[in-house]
Order: C-alpha cells, then structure tokens, then sequence
C-alpha cells in the first residue's frame, strides 16, 4: 500500500537530503514525525543491535526538528528493564530518581517539564498533567522518539522537550505476525525473580477491494524490590561543653544544649539561610548579650528499608482498515495499570541533647570546623515505625482516526480520543518508640555513611543494644490516610498538509485542536496515639529488618518495627483500638477543575539553494489557549469550605528551522521554536495549610497554591552540525540555549493566623508557588556511532555509541527573611541539571551473537532546597550518579532468541549532600543489581 502522497513526502525528503533513503527508514521518520504527512509506509523488517541504531539515526537525519530515537531490535524487544533505563543511553538525556527497582524520572538537557505521548496524543495519569514514563512497559513499543524543538504542528507544552511513543500496528507488517516474549528478573537485594512477559499477535486481510488488520499486544511486568538508605538529619547549633550564656529566661545553657531561634530575645539565630550558619572554628552567636562560641551538628540520623512489589499489565488493540488507496481509519484503545504495594521499615533516633549532658567523652571536630562529627549521647528519644502504602492505577485511552488522500497532492487527517485515567493510594502506619540508655554515632563513619551504636545498660537484665526485643518499645502513633483522584479528556484534532513541490515553498500544513480536560482530586487524613507495650500486641504486629544496608555501614543491621501488612489487613480493629471517627476516614475533595485548551497551527516546508547545495526548511506559527475554572475545597475545617477562581491565557508560539546541506553526508540546522509549561493543578490551589510550631522556632509554617500562577514561557535555540559516513555511523554535535521566563518557585509571607479547631493561632511563614524566577540554559551535545569497516574477522562487528552533554545553567532564587519579606536574589544553578553527562557503549554483533556493555554517568547537581528552619546549607545536591549495564542476545533459530540482561552491576551506592559533601553529608542509598534470562519467540 504504497500511495501517490506517500511518494511526493519520499521525493521531497530524498531531494532536500540529495540521497535516496531505504523504504523502512522513510516509515520510522514519517510515522514518528509530526512534522511530515505521518503516513505509514510498508516496513522492512530488521533486527540486531546495528540495525536499530541505524533506524534511529535515520530518524535523526531526515527529521526537520532535532530529535534523537531508540528503536527496538526487534519486535517486543528493548534492550532494558523499561523505556527509562534505555532513554539514559540517548544524547542529551539525564535519568534520576532510582529507586523501586528501576529509573523513575527522564530529563532533557537537565530539564524535567517533559511533555509525553503516545503516537503523538497527549497522555496523563489521573489529575496531573504528565505520565510516569515507567509506567508504560517496553514491549508494547516500536520506537520513542524524543523531540529537543517542536515544529507548531506538535502540542506546545513541556519546556524540556517532548517524547513520543510510537506502538505496533497491523499495517505495519506485511503479513501475520506472533511474537511471545518472557523474561525472568532477579532482583539481588530483594532476592526475588520476577516474570515480564509479552504477546503480540496481527494480522492483515484483503476485504472487499479493500485491507483490513488487527494486532493486540499485551504486556506484563511484577517487580519485587528492596531500597535501603541511611540518611544524617538537619544541622542545628548547639552550646559548646563549657557555656557561660544563659537562656532567655534566666536559666543557664547546659553543656551541649541545643540551641533554638527562641531561647534568645531578640532570638538568637536566623533558619533558612542559603549558605546556613558560619561553621569556622570559633564562630559565635550573641545569646543574650554574651557573644558565645557554639557547635553545629545533627539532630537525628535515621534508616529506611523500603520493600514492595509492582505489578504494571497493558494492553494496545489496533484495527486499521483501508478501503481503498486513497484512505485508512484506525481505531486503538490503550490500558496501562500501575499496583503496587510498599512497605517502608522506619528507623529514627535523635542523637542530640538538649539539657545536660552527663559524664560524655567530648565531642570530636570535623578539622577547621565547628561542625561536630563524632559524639555520645546519654537518653536519646526514638522511635520505629512501620508503614505500609498501597496505589493503583487505571488508564485507559481510545482513539479513532482517519486519513484521506482527498488528491494527490492534499491530504487530511482526523483523530477524535478520549481518555480517562484515575488513581488511587492508601497509607496506614504505626509507630513504636523509647528512651535509649544511650549511643555512640559518626555522622561520617566512612565515604559520606553515617555509624550508628547504641549501648547496653550494664544495671539492667534486658540488653538495651538489641534493637529486636519487644519488650524495649512502646507503640504508640496511628497514621491513616489516603487519596483520589481522576482526570477525563475528550480531544479532537484536523490537520491537512497540501504539496506545491514547484517554487520555494513545498509544502503547507495546518491543523487545529481541541481538548475539554477536567481533573478531581480528594484525600483524607488521621492519626491519634494509644499508648501501649509493644509486646501486648499480637506476634503478627511484628516485623523484623535484616541484613540491613547489605553489610556496607556500621549500622544496626536488625530492627523490629510494627507489620505494615498486618495492620492493613486489621485496619478496622486498629481504626476502633484508635477511635478513629466515621468522618476522619471520608474521602474529601480538594479541588475540582474543568480546562479547554484550543489551538491552531499554520507551517509550510521550504527548499531553495544556496551555493549550490539544498537549504530546506519549516516555518510555523501555533496559537493555544486554555480557559480554566477551578472549584477548591479547605478539608481542614469541617464541613468544608469552597473557593471557585477562573483564569485565562494565550500564547503565541513561532516555529522556524533550517537545514544546510553542506555536502551529501554533511548537514547543519539551525532551530528557534517557543515552549510552554502549565502549571500544575495541585499548584492552583488557593487554600492554605497550616502546621503549628515543632521546632521552637517561634513560628508555625504554612503552604498553599495560587490560582493566579501563569505558563512558565522558553524562547529556544538549536545549531547542529551532523555528519553521516560508512553503514550506520555518524558524529553530531549540537549548541543550544533555552531562556525561561516565570519558573515557578515559592514565595513566603509573615501571616498572623487567628487559629481553628484543630490549629493554634500565632504566627506563620505561608510558603506559596509564584511565578518568581527566571532561568538559563545552555551547553553543547556531542554524539557519535561507529561502526569501523574492514577490521579483522575476530573483531569485525565491533561499534561504539558514545554521547556527552556538557550543560551550564543559571537561576535566580528569590530570598526571603524570617518575616517572609523579599530580600534580594541570588543565583543559583538550575535544579536537575548537571553540568556534565555522557554515555558510551560498546557493541559487538556478528551472525547469531549480540552484546552491548554500557556506562553512564551524570555529574552532581543541586536537587532541591531544604525547608528555611535549619541552620545548614539550604541546597541539597545529589553526587555524581553512574551506571553499567550489560545485554546478550543469542539467535537460536531464526524464530527463537535467548537474552541475558545485568544492570547496575557494580552495585552503585547513591549520595547527597548539603553543599559540603566532606562536612555535610546528607544521604546514602543502595539499590539492587538485577540479573535477567528471557527468551523470544516468532512465528
């Protein structure tokens, strides 16, 4: 089914490009291009390593836009554990947030706000407006093409970039088609295997003069994992051994004594500051009129294994029927479901003093500091808990669409699909807790880990050290929450595209699109205390953690803490023992929202020469607007209180890319396009929570949304230089700057609240969402594959894939005083972005036998900010993180592969720090190796 539209899209790009490309190489770029006729085309089928590699590269080549791809080997096949872990191999692409057995978050050139789809429609989970990209198993793939500039046929938001995904269809295959795929995964901390498995079955038929196909691919995935982490807590100021200040009220500081914003008049320090307190040696702070030297050190240090299994099933069915040359319609509906359940054991213990310290050996100095590093503590509070979280998630989209070849030479297509996607999450916990005779602790016991021992009363038979006897706790704390939410789209799109081929302009596109979104979400929440001895409880409310942190920190490695699972299952006994009203477990709404995004969008495709070579080219201008109105609900008061507030936006986004054919194999480009980033809902909302004063700070903290939040805007420029030698090889090198106007980021104002039922009046810092900050970023992408010819026959097969991203970022930080009032600015590197990435690959392929080793490594990055009630650094930065992985695949037939899979293999542990990683240690994580056999079967 080669049409007449198809051939003049072939003879455009093959002119601009002055080479003729393969027929499977045109389907990848046309099907995946927004900017071009997105027909399909008969494909070739390949498979291997190389062969993928070169489908992606000539995605890349012949697209207008700068777009990198990964492609699969072969059908039902990516080479990694989910789209995620293959996407950190791409150019330009950061992954982050390990955790739960797998790579959770993708950034684009350090930039999070990625926009996803699936063959190009906009796809969400419940009330946000973006989708784990992890939550789509791989096998129901073909190819994920990730779009760095947009050309204004494409949907406009997501300021990072957008990926699209691109799954199998009938028409995509010549004849009738089954694939069965099955692979087992060990997780080695979990020490669990887990099955992912797949089918996929199409097929074509000659109906009436006409074609019909139908293909379903379905797709299963359970993951058992085990995340375990040690993590130091905040730094704070403490009196030195021998304090001769005394406390706001008269009483003298004791040695060691923690020392809050309060115990002084005026208080004595300020929380929050961006590079937190002095830490040289003999520092001071004027307590009450003494000018008095003072430590800094931790207030607690805690452990969390984290424990869950994940099960994540979808299905695509896609009917294409073709009833003549001149028109296809295709209806597909897509399911992807998300369950898990989690357990997350808790361990915490103070490791301060706020009094006396006792006879205690004296505390031992980072060198050239005042920050302490070692110390005894006599009595410290702390306490266990267990905690047990269930989610799960259904969405599910269908879609009906029609192409038509009205001429030759004009073409329309039409798509209407609706999607409705809800989430929902469970959380019950219970704490235990006692007063210990004491422990020694390291905030730094080796390579940024803390150490952890706790001592043993010699006065008494129980031994105190062993943190597995019931008898040493007290349950008390009860913790009951949950949450809903739902999102339901019906959307509707016209494009058309008409070939002038003769003059300058050679083609022209238009389209317009309409999407009606509404968005719920509730929540509920409760906790109360009993106080009661752990070991009057039943046996089942037990659970002990072993083998803690695998053996790398000296660290109580055997804990018991109360049995999430049992007391979810006994959760109505527990809710009575509690007396946990009706009320307190209804579901209450938070906001309901209702948006209308239109858009209109106009491009036309150029060529002319210059010199003597082919410049070609796009050109386009999109228009969206999107009229909100937002329902909102304050839970914390009973019955609830509704606000209601509207808001109204436009924006004009341009579009202009160019391409210079240096020589055949040598082409530059030059792009500027304009981005948008919505807020999200939960940012919108214009309630505000409060929490009273824990910390003795003098002051309770607050936070809300704010409905008046507008689209964070991104003006972007590209440059490449892309050169294509040999079978498959190309080295590329791309510059590029993104100015971004209105990051969101929070605003803090001084409120006197007059209190509530539940919330004592007093004074509170509210923290809101504003439209506060601008950013810049800019950096360079080089990447290269090579696959060299005429080697040695042992050696011949043999490639590289290598990338590197080199970023440099700034962002202006509004800062603000204890009495929420904003100071000035400061400038700071963008969060997310590290300044320095790169990936390389080695491959090796030759006949039946396949093999990539890869590395990736990102450098460290500033994370997030701490909350402003400390006396550390605020900036919190992760260290450089860095992967290896590995994949076999072995042909042993035609029709059967077998495939073995290792990722992280050196069992990397995952660091954070404030600021100062030597002195400031923040926390370390360890996440499991994962070892997979699978097989793949075709016929």
């Amino acid at each position: 089914m080669f049409k007449r539209t198809h051939l003049a899209s072939a003879v455009f790009l093959a002119m601009s490009c002055q080479m003729a490309y393969a027929q499977e190489a045109q389907d990848d770029a046309n099907s995946n291009n927004a900017d071009n006729s997105s027909q399909a085309v008969e494909v070739i089928e390949v498979s291997g390593i190389r062969s993928s590699l070169n489908q992606a590269l000539s995605i890349k080549r012949q697209n207008m836009q700068v777009v990198d791809a990964i492609v699969a080997q072969d059908i039902g096949k990516f080479p990694d554990n989910n789209v995620v872990e293959a996407l950190q191999r791409v150019t330009g692409i950061q992954v982050t947030d390990r955790g739960a057995g797998e790579v959770n978050t993708v950034t684009i050139r350090g930039l999070t706000d990625v926009t996803t789809t699936v063959n190009g429609r906009n796809l969400f989970t419940a009330s946000g407006r973006a989708v784990a990209l992890a939550d789509i198993p791989a096998a129901l793939l073909k190819s994920v093409n990730v779009y760095k500039t947009r050309s204004a046929s494409q949907i406009g938001s997501g300021i990072a970039g957008q990926i699209d995904i691109s799954t199998q269809r009938p028409f995509n295959f010549d004849e009738g088609k089954v694939v069965v795929a099955a692979r087992g995964i060990y997780q080695e901390q979990a020490d669990k295997t887990d099955p992912q498995l797949s089918l996929l079955a199409s097929d074509r038929w000659e109906v009436g003069g006409g074609e019909f196909g139908a293909l379903i691919n379905v797709a299963y995935t359970r993951t058992n994992y085990r995340d375990q982490s040690i993590t130091a807590g905040a730094v704070l100021p403490f009196a030195t051994e021998n304090p001769s200040a005394s406390l706001a009220n008269g009483a003298a500081f004791g040695p060691l004594q923690r020392i809050f914003p309060a115990d002084c008049s005026p208080q004595c320090w300020t929380p929050g500051l961006d590079t937190g307190l002095p830490f040289a040696p003999g520092s001071t702070l004027n307590l009450n009129g003494t000018e008095e030297e003072y430590y800094l050190s931790r207030d607690a240090v805690f452990g969390s294994d984290f424990t869950g299994e994940r099960e994540r099933p979808a299905v695509n069915v896609s009917l294409q029927w073709a009833p003549d040359d001149r028109s296809v319609y295709t209806f597909e509906a897509f399911y992807n479901g998300y369950r898990n359940e989690s357990f997350n054991s808790l361990f915490f213990t103070f490791v301060d003093w706020w009094g006396d310290a006792g006879a205690l050996e004296a505390p031992v100095l980072y060198e050239g500091t005042n920050i302490i590093k070692e110390r005894q503590v006599n009595a410290p509070y702390g306490f266990m808990s267990g905690d047990l979280s269930t989610a799960e998630t259904d969405t599910y989209m269908y879609a009906l669409s029609g192409e038509w070849d009205i001429t030759d030479d004009f073409r329309l297509e039409s798509e209407i699909y609706y999607q409705d996607s809800e989430y929902t999450t469970d959380f019950v916990a219970m704490r235990t807790e006692r007063t210990a005779y004491g422990l020694d602790v390291d905030f730094n016991d080796g390579d940024g880990i803390p150490g952890l021992a706790f001592w043993d009363d010699p006065a008494t038979d129980i031994n105190e050290a062993d943190l597995t006897d019931q008898a040493l706790w007290t349950a008390n704390q009860m913790y009951d929450s949950g949450t809903a939410s739902e999102g339901k789209a019906l959307t509707w799109t016209l494009d058309g595209e008409y070939f002038l081929y003769d003059g300058f302009i050679q083609r022209v596109g238009f389209g317009l699109f309409y999407d009606d979104r509404s968005a719920t979400d509730s929540s509920r929440a409760t906790d109360g205390s009993v106080v009661r001895p752990f070991n009057e409880y039943d046996d089942g409310l037990v659970y002990t953690t072993t083998n803690f942190f695998d053996g790398n920190a000296n660290f109580p490695s055997s804990w018991i803490v109360p049995n999430g699972n049992y007391l979810y299952s006994n959760r109505e006994e527990f809710r009575d023992i509690y007396g946990f009203s009706e009320n307190s477990l209804t579901l209450k709404k938070n906001f309901d929202i209702d948006e209308v995004t239109t858009a209109a969008y106009v491009e036309a495709d150029f060529l002319t020469s210059l010199g003597g070579r082919d410049l070609d080219g796009q050109i386009g201008l999109r228009y969206e607007h999107a009229e909100t109105e937002m329902t909102f609900f304050d839970t914390t008061v009973t019955p609830s209180i509704m606000s209601s507030a509207d808001s109204s936006n436009g924006k004009l986004l341009p579009s202009l890319v160019a391409r210079y054919h240096l020589t055949d194999n040598l082409m530059a480009r030059v792009a500027y396009t304009e981005t948008i980033r919505r807020p999200t809902f939960t940012d919108l909302n214009s309630f505000v929570t409060y929490m009273e004063d824990i910390s003795g700070v003098g002051y309770g903290t607050a936070t809300g949304g704010n409905p008046d939040l507008e689209p964070v805007e991104s003006q972007n420029l590209d440059l490449t230089l892309e050169y294509y030698f040999g079978e498959g090889s190309s080295v590329y090198a791309t510059w590029f700057q993104r100015d971004i106007e209105g990051l969101v980021y929070g605003s803090r104002t001084a409120i006197e609240f007059e209190g509530s039922e539940d919330i004592e009046a007093g004074t509170y810092i509210v923290s809101q969402p504003a439209n506060t900050s601008n950013g810049k970023l800019d950096g360079w992408e080089l990447g290269a594959v090579y696959f060299p010819e005429n080697l040695p026959a042992m050696l011949d097969g043999f490639g590289i894939q290598a990338s590197a991203t080199f970023l440099d970022s700034s962002q202006d930080i509004p800062q603000f005083n204890e009495t929420g009032d904003l100071t000035h600015y400061i400038n700071q590197s963008i969060f997310g972005v590290s300044d320095l990435s790169y990936s390389t690959v080695f491959i090796y392929e030759k006949e039946n036998f396949g093999m990539r080793l890869s590395y990736v490594w990102r450098d460290d990055f500033l994370n997030n900010y701490e909350a402003a009630s400390f006396a550390g650094p605020l900036g919190i930065y992760r260290s450089p993180e860095k992967s290896l992985d590995f994949q076999l695949s072995y042909d042993v037939t035609e029709d059967m592969t077998v495939t073995f899979d290792a990722t992280n293999i050196t069992e990397e542990i995952y660091q954070s720090y404030y600021e100062y990683p030597d002195t400031y240690n923040f926390g370390s994580s360890l996440y499991s190796r994962t070892f997979a056999l699978g097989v793949r079967y075709t016929f």
